[in-house]
């Protein structure tokens, strides 16, 4: 059927297949963004070269897109009804109905359509999504870094580590692995020889930027004063960036790395595919926290910074807001890597207490201050005026009662004599 869409979602997205007009207008109505699926990855996954020739001429006479799964998108596709697979682990259904008009959805049967029927096809289909997850998330590391403008090679070539300058070589490696994936539509066995050692070169450089990130929070902490304070936030603002950007070009690669190995394993073991996916996305998700721990410790540091400096502002009317404008850049650095890489967190930056502010403060608080010792003085010469008068009127009551009492005793006597 021409208006017919089928639908594959995994845990990163959705697959979306069919006429193209149909396509669009589905998407179109659930306001989901998509990209295009090209033909020869889906050849790649469905292995032998029948079906490889039928899929390439479905998705040539349809389209596919493909839907990364953000909180919003992922409730909007929740409503849609598609079933989930117990063996695959992918939820798939069919959208049927003249002008993209749904009458419902149904498990995919055998038949006639690209991705229908063979559950082995369906298993490569769900290596295929998250290829193409991973390959999402590369080209956003891409943006992220041309966006910051930082020379990744340029970072490693100026270290004098050795292992560090490996690091050069694996780029090269990988990248062109993938080029000549994406033109042959495989990994051979000589393309894949090439690239099967550089993971432990990467692994060696994530720990190197890691290192330096703990190092620079550490350094943080370690400064009481104001003036130290603010020249190491400053030397984290510089160079906090920079590791950011070593650590996501290893994350790339990383992700290029478990593309290509999929691939491989496509071809020499299919059975194992299943596993070997499941394995590799536990793997991933294992470096993202490994990778959050340290950017977030030194969020912490650097917040705690900013809150000391800001406690400061009066005796350090310059070098305090210094502080928290270097600790406010690197914060927002490490929100936006975050993001970028799908790590969730709190952005909190902390507002630099300009001096007149301090100091205003701490003259209401002066002038409150001086207004209840002026009221506890007043109070106190009440007091003290009560007290005396109180007396006052004792003495006179007193010397008016003696001399009624003389004035009696006079009169008495004068009776008597």
């Amino acid at each position: 059927m021409d208006d017919e869409i089928e639908l594959i979602r995994d845990g990163d997205g959705l697959a979306v297949i069919g006429n193209q007009e149909a396509v669009e207008r589905f998407l179109l109505s659930e306001g989901l963004p998509s990209q295009a699926l090209r033909p020869r990855p889906f050849r790649s996954a469905l292995g032998d070269a029948a079906g490889a020739a039928q899929v390439a001429s479905d998705i040539a006479a349809n389209s596919g897109r493909w839907v990364k799964l953000t909180k919003e998108s992922a409730q909007r596709i929740d409503k849609l009804g598609l079933r989930k697979s117990a063996k695959t682990g992918l939820s798939t259904g069919v959208l049927k109905g003249p002008k993209g008009q749904s009458k419902g959805f149904v498990e995919f049967a055998k038949g006639p359509g690209p991705l229908r029927g063979n559950p082995a096809q369906m298993a490569n289909v769900a290596t295929l999504m998250a290829q193409l997850a991973m390959q999402q998330a590369m080209d956003e590391i891409t943006d992220y870094l041309a966006a910051i403008d930082e020379k990744v090679t340029d970072v490693l070539h100026a270290q004098e580590d050795a292992e560090l300058a490996k690091m050069v070589g694996a780029d090269f490696v990988i990248e062109e692995a993938m080029t000549i994936r994406d033109e042959v539509g495989r990994v051979s066995d000589i393309t894949w020889s090439k690239v099967q050692a550089t993971p432990e070169t990467i692994a060696t450089t994530q720990v190197y930027a890691l290192r330096r990130l703990d190092a620079l929070a550490e350094k943080m902490e370690q400064k009481a004063k104001i003036g130290e304070l603010a020249t190491a936030a400053e030397e984290a603002e510089a160079k906090a960036r920079q590791w950011l950007a070593v650590l996501a070009r290893c994350f790339q690669l990383q992700d290029a790395v478990a593309v290509l190995e999929l691939d491989r394993v496509l071809d020499a073991a299919p059975e194992e595919l299943d596993r070997h996916r499941d394995g590799i996305r536990i793997a991933r998700r294992n470096r993202l926290e490994l990778i959050s721990r340290s950017t977030e410790r030194l969020v912490a540091r650097m917040n705690a910074a900013a809150d000391a400096a800001n406690a400061k502002v009066l005796l350090h009317p310059t070098k305090s807001p210094a502080v928290v404008q270097s600790s406010n850049q690197v914060v927002a650095s490490v929100h936006d890597f975050h993001g970028r890489l799908g790590i969730e967190s709190g952005r909190q930056s902390s507002e630099t207490r300009r001096w007149a502010v301090a100091a205003a403060e701490a003259r209401d608080k002066a002038l409150e201050t001086g207004a209840k010792g002026v009221g506890a003085a007043k109070n106190l010469g009440n007091e003290t005026l009560d007290r005396a008068s109180s007396m006052k009127d004792k003495i006179s009551s007193g010397i008016a009662e003696r001399a009624r009492r003389r004035r009696g005793d006079g009169e008495e006597n004068a009776a008597e004599g």
